[in-house]
């Protein structure tokens, strides 16, 4: 026998802890890797059923939102806050004031008043028909006793109140367009007349031909980038599937969920936008390992398993950062994250089953023509040497410019939508302006205080001093109502500012109100809180507000955390972060100059100048994380890549730019086509967040990932990769570029020489290391200590937490193929444990294929190996078989290829015999037999686990 000596370590407990938490990072990456490979082989193979699993899924989907969905609703509440517990009583005690109102808005005609008897006797007749419908709970007059304020002081103008009976969801477009019916007689005489209210505030998603030319600027780009039509539809057909399943499943949603009106077509903006980009990376990776010349079908799991692993990284760290929305606490905003999540898990999903289908179904035609390879990159080539040619300066430049265009975020103001930022063409649109032109802005407005009344002696007198007390207060400018509801338990006063709700100075009185309610139960006794829509809008705005420090800061964190692991760098993550930040200023910036300073408001199609909606902030951080940590990763994973070559840094930025500008620059537009397709023609919730989405991400695309992480990385160098030796100790590994998949094809034809088993450098968690192991035969004896021995059999089926070091068993190639290999191995229990049953019953417990054939193999081994045999069949009881028997009929009964036993509670003679007999069941399987020390015999090819000394050879 040829041997080279063993290299025992002292094995400690914090080295085995380490040993074992690596090879169980190892184990996870490689499975990821190897699942992601089969997963794209399988479905390119079989693509035909694929593309009708998903196109049934789709049609399924459709079905399933036609029947159940109820649409959606902006139901902007808050549970736990005063103004919402108080609103939720008034619907329990007066659901008169807290259910689903409507304004009718009047204006008599020209030269007239709301007093002549034509005008009187037409708003008469109105009112008849809103209260003959079956929803109308009440309409009360503009000129009833119980209210004031609702016809103006040129008395030219008034305002009719109808409450409904139902909820949001019963006030269908049928109902409003009744309500909008009953005031014909109005019409008739001159009069003009518009709707509004709550009622008339959701107008659900629309989708214009804008977000189809999008779509088509989206295959533009792909055509240039990918040079072929085949190749720039599949994106395109992948993202439409799983945005259609997305709207459908949304849409059905709602049938148990109220969401607010813009969550179908964020979801449908984000996912269309992420499925086409997540789409590009593989199949331009796809592309690359046919032009190399692999088969389209292994080219197709490789492009899964490498570009498609950095695609479910990405999706994993973005639906973590939408699903974070829920951090606000506040429920419509958390739907929309799940929501938003929900189309970036299904476009990751769609991303590597469907596209590697659809690429299968191409065929070779999906190949690049020629050599596949791209031009010289003149222009990539230019641009990064202009980033890196000083850096230092574009450093300066770049920070520099950026913090300028981000200082405008600093005014940024929020709000939530109403009818005033509905479009020009609308009706509610227009009753939002008519109130305002004659009554004021805040009438537009109104604030409920809620008092509870159940103790008061005179509960008319008590609202009416209430009243008078809530009139007093600066900044209100008409109280319309201060009433007892029917049981005499709650009052209500509902009265309207003077300034819009936006105003902040209505957010500072809706604060004095609140902070009167101490006096107001020192002199009259009772409990009060302030509700109403309008309070109801401030307190989700200041929410919003005070979240945004720790959701930026969660999403800082889960930076650097994310880009450490991938990256094995502290300062690469931070540099990472930093840019993010400036990104999402800059957005910040350009919202405030054009949304609310006005800026090309008009090119845009802004109509309404002013705060923009409240959770644009928080959602825009949450998205922008996502699509930013995907150029970080694409770009810097291919300088790091190149640095590993020959560790010239400047070489490395150089080329990781040139390797991955190209695609990044792509998926950039692609975005941008996207979101921008979403500006002109959206509502005024959706409009504000596809512009800073867009302006985001051509900031963080084209100005941080491609000019200031350049300049970053060159001045770093070689301390862009350092970390400190424990903190990567703590860090799990990630392969989000499938570099197990390529250690894997590398390792196809390791090693050089013929063997059924091998390893280099294999660590034991006892501290033992076997340098080099080669076993030419199917039968290999592992003699060593009990744990030592358990360990390496289990490491050889496939059943052990993975190891770094390469090992060969077969065709498998470990840890890349353990999987495979466990499906294909068993550790056999031969049947030594118990006396009772027949052979028969402990075949098939053991899973014999054949059993017969199994037993007539036991025989036939022990008799060539010269043992005595005697006879055997299904029938004989198990008391009767020696151990030896016991043994090698457990081996040939296994129905798989890779067989380890361990013999050593057998005697030396035993194991004699077994390991003879093994030699001719190995003819077909590979055999791994333990043994104790002292136990082999001296013609086996034997694995010493007790000496420093190996088995190098035959």
């Amino acid at each position: 026998m040829d041997a080279l000596p063993l290299d025992r370590t002292e094995g400690t407990a914090d080295h085995t802890v380490d040993t074992l938490t690596y090879r169980i990072q190892i184990c996870i990456v490689t499975a990821m890797s190897s699942s992601l490979h089969a997963l794209g082989r399988w479905c390119h193979r079989h693509g035909r059923l694929v593309l009708v699993g998903w196109l049934a899924a789709l049609l399924a989907a459709m079905l399933f939102a036609v029947g159940v969905g109820k649409g959606t609703h902006d139901d902007f509440s808050l549970p736990g806050t005063e103004g919402q517990e108080a609103l939720d009583a008034l619907e329990r005690t007066f659901p008169q004031i807290a259910g689903v109102s409507a304004q009718i808005v009047l204006v008599a005609p020209d030269g007239s008043t709301v007093d002549d008897p034509a005008v009187r006797s037409a708003i008469d007749a109105t009112l008849a028909n809103v209260r003959a419908m079956p929803l109308v709970d009440e309409a009360l007059s503009p000129f009833d006793d119980l209210v004031d304020g609702t016809v103006n002081d040129e008395r030219d103008a008034a305002i009719v109140q109808v409450q409904f009976a139902g909820g949001p969801g019963d006030i269908t477009e049928a109902v409003k367009d009744e309500l909008q019916a009953t005031a014909d007689p109005l019409r008739d005489i001159g009069a003009r007349v518009e709707f509004g209210g709550g009622a008339f505030m959701n107008t659900g998603p629309t989708i214009t031909w804008m977000e189809a030319a999008g779509v088509v600027v989206a295959f533009v780009v792909l055509w240039i980038t990918l040079g072929s039509v085949r190749a720039a539809g599949i994106p395109i057909m992948t993202a439409l599937v799983g945005a259609g399943i997305t709207m459908s499943l949304i849409w059905a949603l709602t049938a148990v969920v109220s969401l607010a009106s813009p969550t179908p077509l964020l979801a449908l903006m984000i996912g269309l936008a992420v499925g086409i980009d997540y789409a590009l990376f593989i199949v331009s990776r796809q592309r690359e390992e046919q032009a190399a010349g692999v088969a389209p079908d292994e080219a197709s799991g490789r492009a899964v398993a490498t570009a498609g692993s950095a695609v479910v990284f990405a999706g994993i760290t973005t639906l973590i950062a939408l699903a974070g929305l829920a951090i606000a606490r506040i429920p419509f905003l958390t739907w929309m994250g799940v929501t938003a999540s929900a189309s970036v898990a299904i476009a990751v999903a769609v991303a590597v089953t469907l596209l590697p289908a659809l690429m299968g179904l191409a065929g070779p035609r999906l190949a690049p023509r020629g050599n596949g390879r791209q031009a010289r990159h003149p222009i990539a080539r230019r641009w990064v040497r202009s980033a890196t040619v000083a850096p230092w300066a574009t450093i300066v430049l770049v920070v520099a410019g950026l913090a300028a265009l981000a200082l405008p975020g600093r005014e940024l103001q929020l709000a939530l939508p109403g009818n005033g930022t509905a479009e020009h063409e609308t009706t509610q649109r227009a009753a939002y302006e008519l109130i305002d032109e004659y009554f004021g802005p805040g009438f537009n407005n109104p604030i409920l205080l809620q008092a509870d009344i159940v103790q008061s002696m005179d509960p008319v007198g008590l609202m009416d001093a209430l009243g008078a007390e809530v009139a007093a207060f600066d900044g209100v400018d008409t109280v319309a109502l201060a009433t007892p509801n029917p049981t005499a338990d709650t009052g209500v006063v509902q009265f309207f500012p003077t300034t819009a709700a936006e105003n902040p100075a209505t957010a500072r009185l809706v604060e004095r109100l609140r902070d009167a309610g101490p006096r107001f139960a020192d002199e009259y006794g009772v409990h009060t809180a302030v509700t109403g829509q309008t309070a109801m809008e401030i307190d989700v705005s200041d929410q919003l507000s005070a979240t945004m420090l720790p959701f930026g800061a969660f999403v800082v964190v889960l930076t650097v955390i994310f880009l450490s692991t991938v990256f094995r760098s502290v300062v690469v993550p931070v540099k990472a972060a930093a840019g993010y930040l400036l990104s999402v200023g800059v957005s910040f910036g350009a919202v405030v100059m054009v949304f609310q300073w006005g800026w090309a408001a008009e090119v845009l199609g802004v109509d309404h100048v002013g705060p923009v909606i409240s959770f644009l902030p928080i959602l825009l951080m949450g998205v922008l994380f996502g699509l930013a940590m995907d150029y970080e990763l694409f770009l810097v994973s291919r300088m790091k890549e190149e640095f590993g070559r020959d560790g010239d840094p400047g070489r490395a930025v150089t080329a990781g730019f040139l390797a991955s500008g190209r695609v990044v620059t792509a998926a950039a537009v692609v975005m941008l086509a996207v979101f921008v397709a979403f500006v002109p023609e959206s509502d005024a919730m959706v409009k504000p967040i596809a512009f800073a989405l867009a302006i985001g991400v051509f900031v963080d695309a084209f100005i941080v990932r491609m000019v200031l992480v350049p300049a970053v990385m060159a001045v770093l160098g070689r301390r862009a990769w350092w970390m400190p030796a424990a903190f990567e100790r703590l860090l799990p590994r990630l392969d989000v570029e499938g570099d197990a998949l390529h250690e894997r094809v590398a390792r196809e034809t390791w090693p050089d020489e013929p063997v059924v088993i091998a390893a280099d450098g294999l660590r034991l968690r006892s501290g033992l290391r076997v340098e080099r192991l080669r076993v030419p035969a199917p039968l290999l004896v592992v003699e060593g200590a009990a744990a030592d021995r358990a360990e390496v059999l289990a490491l050889l089926t496939g059943r052990s937490p993975s190891t770094p070091a390469p090992v060969r068993v077969g065709q498998y190639v470990l840890p890349f193929d353990a999987a495979r290999l466990r499906r294909d191995a068993v550790l056999a229990d031969w049947p030594g444990r118990t006396d009772r049953g027949s052979v028969a019953e402990e075949l098939r417990r053991l899973g014999a294929e054949d059993p017969g054939a199994a037993v007539s193999a036991t025989t036939a081994a022990l008799g060539a190996a010269g043992c005595s045999v005697r006879e055997i069949d299904l029938d004989t009881p198990l008391d009767r078989l020696r151990a030896a028997e016991r043994a090698v009929l457990a081996v040939a009964a296994a129905p798989v290829r890779v067989v380890a036993v361990d013999l050593a509670e057998l005697s030396d003679a035993d194991v004699d015999h077994v390991l003879a007999a093994l030699g001719w069941v190995a003819d077909d399987r590979i055999v791994v037999a333990g043994v104790a020390p002292g136990q082999p015999p001296q013609d086996a090819h034997v694995l010493d686990l007790t000496a420093r000394w190996e088995l190098t050879s035959a």
